[in-house]
């Protein structure tokens, strides 16, 4: 038995939409009118129904019989089916309407709506498996109309066309309306209201079938949000076509269910057309639609026995070796230059390989990752890491070398966690004093980005938590804790005014400093620490007078930008900060200032002018940049 639902009388509500005319474009527009006696919603929609007449084109009378004939259409939406309507025509004084078109015939409607017609009886049935599926419910109790309401077309229109996207969305590809029905009798002012659809049985995700791939098919099937016999829906076909898009193997990706005889005749693009509508029938060849009464006599004398849909993927490989050369500028390291090589996949199991080279005065890097992907290839991985690294810069000098691995895991909520066993040497002379060291610790991270759009978000947050430790028990030459924090969060109050807050700490206990290596010592001062100092000058100093590092860190940040036109934007903001020695600094170095913000197609352009209140030898430091600020 279908499911029945007779709705109890309810009160009145007052709803509207408005119904625009597309018989002919606003140019054509040759008379204004003048609407007495209806107001609100339904004097809007009376109004965008007059305004597609070309009045030039019609006689008098006419032009009289088209005004009162379009408004009858415009009312009757709203229940309005008897109204009386006086149109007063004019020739009026000459004008101009805003796009330039001269006018000169005027109307003035006279406006009696009369009785608005109520509903008498409103029944809707669902029927089929969808009888039991939650959102078909939730789509007929949220139906706003009740017994004893005025009648209005656009919420009954609404209905249908949801019910019938929920049946393409959800597998229910042999429904149809066994009954639709809107019997008005504005003699009586009253309206009957007949729905019943049927959704037929639903269908499942049957087997996945892969063409085109050069990635082992059990790693691919292990992308699917879906197994074979689950209920069918279309979400997940576009979830999956987004997975297997995010694993760069690929150069193009293609999931579409295997519609065959009785469902391609029923399925059709839902009201508006959505992007995964598009995504899964793109191959499907266009074939006739039958009407509702000639499918259900169709499916009536062969019904499939089998409702399981296969499931086609079609696969191209991506390109094996990618190269990408960027160029930029910052204030901190002048002119710079990157080289990257990236070989999304290198065998069957979906292995990658990349390689980076970066070039600026003070430092020079090359690095590589090799990554190993697991069940899950989007969040779970082995990745081994290697680099070679020099930096001269102030008073360090660096010659680094690591290689590390890790394990890599993303959770649902979007949170990374990795954990690694690093080890590094490295040769450096840090404000005079020189060292050599092996080091061998394991740290575990955990990092979270979110952002929205990733351009310029407008919305959006960074969180990082790292923890290493090193100890001499391993062979490793130094013993140290080392932690690390940093947030950074970006909010939007209203369309035109962004703040950007950031703050990041650090702390290493150690018994020996000296054996620490630059690269893990904190320096504060910079175009991304505190503005109005120079990269990385902030930190204790020896006794000559030279930058040695600290031992602990915190800097903050808040800023305040503001749109002046477009992609430009204006900004105020202030930084504090220090590296110091200690569990707390005796003071903190503060600069402020002001800049400009250019959202440019290679990404946000950043330019500030700040003052280091702290300095005695400077009164202002420029600082230029490009890229986000996550």
């Amino acid at each position: 038995m279908g499911r029945r639902r007779q709705r109890p009388v309810g009160h009145k509500r007052q709803w509207g939409i408005l119904l625009p005319m597309l018989l002919t474009t606003p140019w054509a527009w040759g008379m204004t009118a003048t609407i007495n006696g209806v107001s609100g919603n339904v004097e809007d929609n009376i109004d965008a129904y007059l305004q597609a007449i070309d009045a030039e084109q019609y006689t008098s009378a006419r032009l009289e019989a088209e005004i009162t004939r379009r408004t009858q259409e415009a009312m009757r939406v709203f229940g309005y089916y008897e109204p009386t309507i006086n149109v007063t025509l004019s020739q009026g004084e000459p004008r101009n309407d805003k796009d330039g078109k001269e006018i000169r015939r005027q109307a003035r409607l006279e406006i009696e709506p009369g009785p608005q017609v109520e509903i008498e009886t409103l029944d809707l049935t669902i029927r089929g498996d969808a009888q039991d599926d939650p959102p078909f419910e939730e789509a007929v109790d949220d139906f706003p109309l009740r017994e004893g309401d005025p009648l209005r077309h656009a919420p009954w229109d609404r209905l249908t066309s949801r019910l019938s996207t929920l049946a393409v969305e959800r597998g229910y590809f042999d429904w149809y309306f066994a009954d639709r029905r809107m019997e008005v009798r504005p003699y009586r002012q009253s309206a009957r209201l007949y729905l019943d659809f049927d959704s037929g049985p639903r269908y499942q995700f049957g087997r996945s079938r892969v063409i085109g791939s050069h990635i082992e098919l059990d790693r691919l099937r292990m992308m699917q949000p879906f197994e074979q016999g689950d209920p069918y829906l279309a979400e997940n076909i576009a979830l999956y076509n987004q997975r297997l898009a995010e694993t760069g193997w690929f150069s193009s990706v293609t999931v579409k269910p295997r519609l065959e005889s009785a469902q391609e005749l029923v399925i059709g693009p839902p009201s508006g057309g959505t992007p995964w509508w598009n995504e899964v029938t793109t191959a499907i060849p266009q074939r006739p639609r039958l009407s509702g009464t000639a499918l259900a006599s169709a499916l009536q004398l062969a019904q499939p026995d089998n409702h399981q849909l296969p499931v086609d993927v079609t696969v191209q490989p991506a390109d094996r070796h990618q190269f990408s050369v960027g160029v930029g500028y910052a204030t901190d390291v002048g002119p710079r230059l990157r080289f990257s090589w990236h070989q999304p996949w290198i065998n069957r199991f979906g292995h990658g390989l990349d390689h980076d080279l970066y070039l600026s005065a003070p430092e020079q890097r090359f690095s590589g990752t090799y990554n190993i992907p697991l069940e899950d290839p989007l969040r779970d991985s082995y990745r081994l890491q290697y680099g070679v690294r020099n930096i001269d810069d102030n008073d360090t000098q660096s010659l680094e070398a690591t290689v590390e691995f890790a394990r890599r895991w993303e959770f649902e909520n979007r949170w990374v966690q990795s954990l690694y066993f690093r080890t590094t040497y490295e040769d450096f002379t840090q404000g005079g004093e020189s060292e050599q060291v092996w080091l061998f610790y394991p740290g575990i991270q955990w990092s979270r980005t979110r952002t929205r759009p990733p351009r310029f978000p407008e919305w959006g947050d960074r969180q990082q938590l790292s923890i290493e430790y090193s100890d001499t028990a391993w062979g490793s030459d130094a013993r140290f804790l080392r932690v690390t924090g940093d947030t950074e969060w970006i909010r939007m109050l209203g369309t035109d005014n962004r703040f950007v807050a950031r703050v990041s700490v650090g702390a290493i206990e150690t018994d020996d400093f000296s054996k620490l290596p630059p690269s893990l010592r904190f320096f504060a001062g910079g175009d991304r620490s505190v503005r109005g100092y120079s990269y990385e000058s902030l930190s204790p100093r020896n006794e000559q007078g030279r930058l040695r590092g600290g031992q602990q860190m915190l800097t903050s940040s808040l800023e305040y930008q503001r749109r002046v036109r477009g992609d430009w934007w204006g900004a105020a903001f202030v930084d504090t900060g220090d590296a110091f020695d200690g569990w707390g600094p005796n003071d903190l170095k503060t600069g402020a200032g002001l800049g400009v913000r250019w959202v440019s197609p290679v990404g946000p352009i950043r330019f500030d002018v700040a003052h280091p209140f702290d300095d005695d030898d400077n009164d202002w430091r420029l600082h230029f940049s490009i890229g986000p600020e996550f």
